[in-house]
């Protein structure tokens, strides 16, 4: 049922004629200047590509991949400010809630010389007040909402939603995006990514999406040094200290919330006097948040935390990540991580664990394997698409039309499969679809 759903979907929107924004307001150049950088030239043309679609009669389905800290961001924003001067609501949706709280700020604070309203949803918010911004969204009153995927339910109503901004589109669930499609057939929308999942790549790569790519680094970024090493609490010890010593910032990170305590305990013992701080997603959320601002303002040294830093996080102090159980990590979660370090022109270091048996073999599948080869090999600045590649080979394309984001379409190849779905495409469409001859041997 999600394949045919899915296919209604994607042929409806490829028929279907969408908003034509016009072309850019005086106040829009200013807004582009008001950037405190110059932006690259792959941010310029990703710009232009998006506005273009937005310009287009029909709805836009942009994917924009570019590596963490590249700028996608900033895309967005223009974006943003071009459907709202238009007078269309622009929805801005990302997968946790501290990034929805880093993506607020930052565009209040871009938007302020304007009269822009921008409202934030998510489950700091309680519930007269998340009730209150529903009803003014509802009428118009709110410009640009940003939120979690509570905003994928059931009593949101926008009064004239032009555009949709899905940041770290590989964080949601598969029937989450496509819901997210089905708010409004004819929507612009506009998805970031720093590494797209196998499915996602694969549409943009047979035409399904559009996609702009941004590979040039900002001026001061250097490559991250990735080490891959079985777990040894000298090489813990030693990475921490070192990072410690030049005034910087620590992510220890662990697979699963069950013996993080244990593993902090450890860490205390190891460098006295460090200061440390706990975060995963079982703690309450205002806890949570604190805690983050306490560690982003430097008044810890080291959190010792989840996936939960996996997105957007912006801390520029953190310049070593050490992560435990690599194994267990896909190739897309094991980029984000290591791409929160690196962002202030700092060397960083990402750490990458594997265990051993009692006997000192690695014993890692395959898979494995390949994943870890492929993050050490594809260090570089701006290698995320390269990656996602690697990741379309190693996991295959992904059911592209069922819900799950990896699977085996050696089952009948590649191009069986393609041709099948080109077919099921026609059918939707109402086309004729060509009848081939039995094949005689």
């Amino acid at each position: 049922k999600l394949a045919v759903d899915l296919l209604k979907l994607y042929a409806q929107r490829a028929q279907q004629t969408g908003y034509a924004f016009p072309v850019d307001m005086p106040w829009q150049q200013e807004l582009e200047d008001s950037f405190s950088y110059q932006p690259t030239p792959d941010q310029i043309k990703s710009t232009q590509d998006v506005k273009r679609d937005m310009e287009s009669d029909r709805p836009m389905d942009r994917l924009v991949c570019g590596d963490v800290g590249f700028g996608k961001t900033e895309v967005a924003i223009r974006a943003i400010f071009k459907a709202v001067t238009a007078g269309k609501q622009v929805a801005l949706l990302a997968p946790t809630t501290i990034l929805t709280q880093q993506h607020y700020h930052t565009l209040k604070e871009r938007f302020s010389p304007y009269p822009i309203e921008v409202a934030l949803i998510n489950r700091f918010r309680s519930n007269s007040e998340k009730q209150e911004i529903l009803k003014r969204l509802a009428t118009g009153e709110i410009d640009l909402i940003v939120g979690t995927q509570s905003l994928l339910g059931k009593g949101v109503h926008f009064k004239d939603l032009g555009l949709l901004v899905v940041d770290e589109e590989q964080r949601f669930g598969v029937n989450q995006k496509e819901k997210i499609k089905t708010l409004k057939t004819h929507v612009d929308v506009l998805t970031l990514t720093a590494t797209p999942i196998p499915r996602t790549l694969y549409m943009a790569l047979s035409g399904i999406r559009e996609m702009s790519l941004i590979t040039t680094p900002p001026p001061s970024r250097r490559p991250i040094q990735t080490h891959l090493s079985p777990l040894n609490l000298e090489i813990i010890r030693t990475a921490i200290r070192q990072e410690l010593d030049r005034g910087g910032q620590v992510f220890y990170v662990v697979p699963r919330i069950e013996g993080i305590e244990e593993k902090s305990a450890q860490i205390r013992e190891m460098i006295p006097g460090v200061r440390l701080a706990i975060a995963h997603g079982q703690i309450d959320a205002s806890e949570l948040e604190s805690i983050m601002l306490t560690f982003s303002s430097g008044e810890a040294d080291v959190l010792v935390c989840t996936t939960i830093i996996e997105s957007g996080l912006d801390i520029p102090r953190v310049n070593t990540i050490l992560v435990e159980d690599s194994h267990r990590f896909g190739l897309g979660q094991l980029y984000q991580l290591r791409g929160r370090v690196g962002r202030s022109g700092v060397q960083a270091h990402a750490w990458l664990f594997y265990p051993t048996t009692a006997d000192g073999r690695v014993n890692l599948t395959d898979d494995a394997r390949k994943r870890l080869r492929a993050i050490q090999e594809f260090a570089q600045l701006g290698s995320g698409y390269q990656l996602a590649m690697r990741d379309l080979e190693i996991r295959g394309a992904g059911d592209i039309l069922g819900a799950e984001q990896s699977g085996q379409m050696d089952v009948v190849g590649f191009d069986l499969y393609s041709e099948m779905l080109q077919e099921a495409i026609q059918e939707v469409r109402g086309q004729e679809i060509p009848q081939v001859d039995d094949t005689q041997i």
